[in-house]
């Protein structure tokens, strides 16, 4: 009732020519959550709202907002504002640390909206989760070691408590640990996206039964690990590639590893073993592994700079990473 409550309260309101805009309510705030999971609002300055990428305009017309209040609300939502309500920031940690709880409560909002007359053109299922069968996972998880998520909390947590006293230590590490998480997944997403959702070392990609593409059959995971990237490399879609698992495999142990030219380089005893092996041929022999990245034409390509510690700390040494 609540919920429905609002959205008329929104269906009603006016656009703001001059003055204050009207406070944001909870159904405003939990889909700017909601959003975080596709969109990273530090991307966008105040000049650069307009440019800020989908749900945020879809969310902003809806409410009668510019994109730069729904982008601000995003970052009280993650703590990263000094001035940012602290139970808002609470809430961010309780539903972010549970991508089930914030799926259910995204559903309630949605199936509130839907009652109100709001259709999916007004606000669309931006997160794919609408339905009650729905799941929403995070991808690019299996790469997240819990300790290394843990220690890098643990160097993070004392400068942001500097900066936001008025914020327990527990809700602090909480909302760091999922902020850790949901970078990771908006990532992931942007990898598998911009290498157009195939292996690049292959071209594997498997759709499943009503045209889903199927789980677990690509990974997007970083060319320079997680643990020892910088927080922006962390995020940077040029620091990943999409790769089938035994592909993915390959790269991070250094069987293979990619020139800055993109052409894929193989081990000597690896090659001499496809040569033999069948079974061997049948994932490192030419093909199916290409010679060259295999990527779309608009892709952004990997840069240079990961491609480089890449071949000089893990293929050159040989080291597990």
């Amino acid at each position: 009732m609540a919920a429905r409550d609002q959205w008329n309260s929104i269906k009603e309101r006016k656009p703001v020519v001059e003055g204050r805009q009207v406070h944001f309510l909870p159904v405003e705030t939990l889909l700017c959550l909601a959003a975080s999971l596709l969109v990273n609002h530090r991307r966008y300055g105040g000049s650069t709202s307009h440019k800020a990428e989908e749900p945020v305009p879809t969310l902003a017309r809806l409410f009668l907002r510019p994109n730069s209040s729904v982008l601000a609300k995003m970052a009280n939502l993650d703590g990263s504002r000094p001035n940012g309500a602290k139970h808002e920031v609470e809430v961010s940690a309780h539903l972010l640390a549970s991508p089930e709880r914030l799926a259910a409560t995204y559903r309630l909002i949605l199936s509130a909206a839907r009652s109100v007359g709001i259709d999916p053109v007004a606000l669309p299922d931006f997160l794919g989760a609408e339905e009650a069968t729905a799941r929403l996972d995070l991808l690019g998880q299996e790469e997240l070691d819990q300790a290394e998520v843990e220690a890098a909390v643990q160097r993070a947590s004392a400068s942001w408590l500097e900066r936001r006293p008025d914020l327990e230590e527990r809700v602090t590490e909480k909302l760091l640990v999922a902020a850790a998480r949901i970078g990771q997944h908006r990532f992931a997403t942007g990898v598998l996206r911009n290498h157009g959702h195939r292996c690049v070392f292959c071209g594997l990609s498997v759709v499943a039964a009503g045209g889903e593409r199927a789980r677990r059959m690509l990974i997007a995971s970083h060319i320079k690990p997680w643990r020892t990237s910088e927080p922006a490399e962390r995020l940077d879609v040029q620091n990943g590639l999409a790769a089938c698992p035994t592909h993915d495999v390959a790269f991070d142990t250094g069987l293979v590893t990619v020139n800055v030219d993109l052409r894929i380089h193989v081990r000597p005893a690896l090659e001499h073993l496809a040569r033999i092996d069948a079974a061997t041929r049948g994932a490192f022999g030419r093909p199916p592994l290409a010679e060259r990245l295999l990527l779309p034409a608009e892709a952004v390509w990997p840069a240079e700079r990961y491609l480089t510690w890449h071949h000089e700390h893990v293929y050159q040494e040989g080291l597990l990473v």
